[in-house]
């Protein structure tokens, strides 16, 4: 079955795990049967969200099989929406990228209420970095921005389930489970809470973490064959408006 990976990055990181250049990326790809890739640059989200956005064009510029997150610095507004005009303007980013926690600035924040207000301009989905409870924030925050939609990154992290009833409030928030500690049973409960398949969605967060443990996950979250394709790659194709034809078995 064909799989979107709506949650990686490209990029070395300051921790212990193999990291490289996107060739590190395809090669996990390849052995997962990952056949494209949503991605932001490692170095945009932890140091410089200007630069690294610059060093993702170029490698997305040859590298048909990923699309790029340009990472928004609340604390760089203006920096970051000339850069983020910049990285839409080439086709090849389909979204924007926000972590809380590197920049310092949490959900509900002023400078976090700034930069939702520059994607929703923009008109593309929003992956968020979310943990903690701040995140019972965002059904709110979407209320008074109609045309934004936010992957809620980690489905919250800690929070899950905060972060389950948070997107059974708002049709317009939708969860992505990865993470380290996995949790049995965070995907089960989001469904008897109320959110819909339709708004389930596939990541990794490869390279940080190898991606055979988002597919466990999956696996165990006992979808249905439909549920399944809609998970894995038709929800995404939905959210972003991607161009993609499943090559047939």
């Amino acid at each position: 079955m064909p799989i979107i990976d709506v949650h990686a990055h490209v990029g070395p990181w300051p921790f212990h795990m193999d990291t490289g250049d996107a060739g590190f990326n395809l090669r996990l790809m390849d052995r997962y049967g990952i056949d494209l890739q949503l991605v932001s640059a490692a170095e945009a989200v932890v140091y410089d969200a200007v630069a690294g956005n610059a060093a993702l064009r170029d490698v997305l510029a040859v590298h048909p099989r990923l699309l790029g997150y340009a990472v928004v610095n609340p604390n760089r507004i203006e920096a970051s929406a000339e850069d983020l005009r910049r990285c839409l303007d080439t086709g090849r980013f389909v979204g924007a990228k926000i972590h809380t926690h590197y920049p310092g600035r949490l959900i509900g924040s002023r400078e976090m209420d700034e930069a939702f207000d520059l994607i929703a301009e923009a008109g593309v989905p929003l992956l968020l970095h979310t943990w903690g409870p701040e995140v019972a924030l965002l059904p709110s925050l979407l209320e008074t921005r109609p045309g934004l939609r936010v992957i809620v990154g980690h489905a919250g992290g800690d929070a899950w389930r905060e972060a389950a009833h948070a997107a059974a409030a708002c049709d317009r928030l939708y969860l992505e489970h990865c993470r380290t500690v996995t949790d049995a049973g965070r995907i089960a409960y989001a469904r008897e809470v109320g959110v819909p398949v339709e708004r389930l969605l596939f990541g990794t967060d490869s390279t940080l973490i190898d991606p055979c443990v988002a597919l466990g996950v999956v696996r165990d979250a006992g979808f249905g064959p439909d549920e399944l394709e809609r998970v894995l790659w038709r929800n995404a194709v939905d959210l972003f408006g991607l161009e993609f034809s499943p090559t047939p078995p």
